[in-house]
């Protein structure tokens, strides 16, 4: 058995079925229960409420934040003023390719910005944890609670 590490903050989050049609949850993340709770959901067309954002969509928000915070870290540690980041990452399911998700991230850097120092940083958002996450593979353990 490996032994995990365990970082100064341990990232969770919990979801609890609300009752309101079949995918509603209400998510508590980061052990804040009440005061960061947010609804997830499915479309409509998918049979949920459309009250919230989907898996999926949460999914997407985390490469896209970590992203955002990756690249101002690093350029922090540099000193360099790169100003505000702006990441978009989208999801899609393509069939016949393996693996069948694929994940498109765009990254809007200030274009005054040195190209080197551009390319460096479109180099560093590849070593977001998120990212490494996602490409190298995660194991789940899954329990049943009491």
């Amino acid at each position: 058995m490996t032994q995990a590490t365990t970082p100064a903050h341990v990232p969770h989050a919990s979801a609890t079925s609300t009752g309101a049609g079949t995918f509603q949850s209400r998510l508590a993340i980061g052990g804040r229960e009440g005061q960061d709770d947010i609804l997830a959901d499915e479309p409509v067309a998918l049979g949920g409420l459309g009250t919230g954002p989907t898996p999926y969509d949460l999914l997407c928000a985390a490469l896209a934040t970590c992203t955002t915070m990756t690249l101002r870290f690093y350029a922090g540690r540099k000193g360099w003023d790169i100003g505000a980041v702006h990441t978009v990452v989208t999801h899609a399911r393509v069939a016949g390719q393996t693996p069948p998700d694929q994940f498109s991230r765009a990254i809007t850097l200030d274009p005054s910005l040195e190209p080197a120092v551009r390319d460096e940083l479109l180099g560093i958002a590849n070593r977001c944890p998120v990212h490494k996450t996602l490409t190298q593979g995660a194991t789940v353990a899954t329990v049943l609670a009491a």
